[in-house]
């Protein structure tokens, strides 16, 4: 019915109301931190992710803690090694940073979820996400065999779960069929499947040391124009066996995930990436906008739109904002 027999504002006009019709809810856990692991000592601030620091393993250690006592469920791993070479060692060595630290933090804290970052990016000299041919270029199937082979050693520190994000085309059947030949067949896959070839990524290269030496990665990672791509990717990794697919960045690509939401009826994660926290963090610092709601509103957009799962360096604040 029309005017002036439907008044939706009868709904809006309090607090109890609002809050007893709203139809997308926040809350911790929903949430997942991302961490960087590095081998030295105590913490590095990163200069392009104020609030975000690289973390030896005590200090990784004291980070899942304070995340688990806000109510987060999960941290996502990412490792920062030593030395790199061009095979990514580092990646699927049993004693390397990753494995070092999942091992840390799951003795510490059992009940919390340990994701682990599965590519070769941050381990390789290069900063590719895999091995390098004779013509300069990504070979997948060589690429696959040691994406397999990491997510094999992370379970083997005892990852809860596991997220290859190299985009290689067949990963995701190779990285489930590993797993379970290596007895973890319980062990999910969170697969990186609309991955896109994003702007937005700068920060965390500038954190992680995975810059590209040479050329970029439009070769293997989604051109942000494609959405029925998108959904392919996903498809293709739902068959393969994945858990759960994601979508990366998250803010520029809300109509992806309700996609692919839609076309999957899996659980949805989304990442809400390096350059997406620093915008927000800029324009906080810059006295444009007010960080506390304009992060809440951002997290509950990626809800609405479909994600079951946010990754976001805003979740030690966003849990703690929600409790109050």
């Amino acid at each position: 019915m029309a005017f002036p027999a439907t008044r939706l504002r009868r709904l809006r006009s309090t607090p109890v109301l609002r809050d007893l019709v709203r139809e997308t809810r926040l809350a911790a856990t929903d949430l997942v931190l991302p961490l960087f692991v590095h081998a030295r000592n105590g913490r590095e601030p990163i200069a392009a992710l104020p609030g975000v620091d690289r973390l030896s393993i005590s200090a990784a250690v004291q980070e899942a803690g304070e995340a688990r006592a806000l109510g987060l469920p999960a941290v996502l791993l990412f490792g920062i090694p030593d030395a790199k070479d061009a095979e990514g060692s580092g990646a699927y060595d049993d004693e390397g940073i990753v494995q070092l630290a999942t091992r840390a933090i799951k003795d510490a804290h059992p009940e919390l979820l340990v994701v682990t970052d599965v590519c070769l990016c941050e381990y390789t000299d290069h900063g590719h996400c895999g091995l390098i041919d004779e013509a300069g270029a990504v070979d997948n199937d060589s690429s696959v065999e040691l994406i397999a082979r990491t997510a094999v050693s992370q379970a083997r520190a005892g990852a809860d779960v596991v997220a290859p994000s190299d985009m290689m085309d067949g990963r995701i059947g190779a990285v489930r069929a590993a797993l379970d030949d290596e007895g973890f067949a319980d062990v999910p896959i969170v697969a990186y499947s609309a991955k896109f070839a994003s702007a937005f990524y700068g920060p965390f290269r500038e954190a992680a040391g995975s810059t590209p030496a040479f050329g970029d990665r439009r070769a293997y990672q989604l051109d942000p124009a494609n959405g029925d791509e998108a959904v392919r990717e996903a498809l293709l990794d739902v068959q393969e066996g994945a858990d759960v697919v994601m979508v990366k960045p998250a803010l520029a690509y809300l109509d992806v995930i309700r996609r692919i939401k839609d076309a999957t009826r899996l659980p949805v994660a989304a990442y809400n990436v390096s350059g997406e926290y620093a915008m927000v963090k800029a324009g906080a610092a810059a006295g444009a906008l007010d960080e506390r709601a304009v992060v809440l509103e951002t997290l509950t957009s990626i809800r609405r739109a479909g994600a079951d799962i946010v990754i976001t360096y805003h979740a030690k604040d966003a849990a703690l904002w929600l409790q109050t």
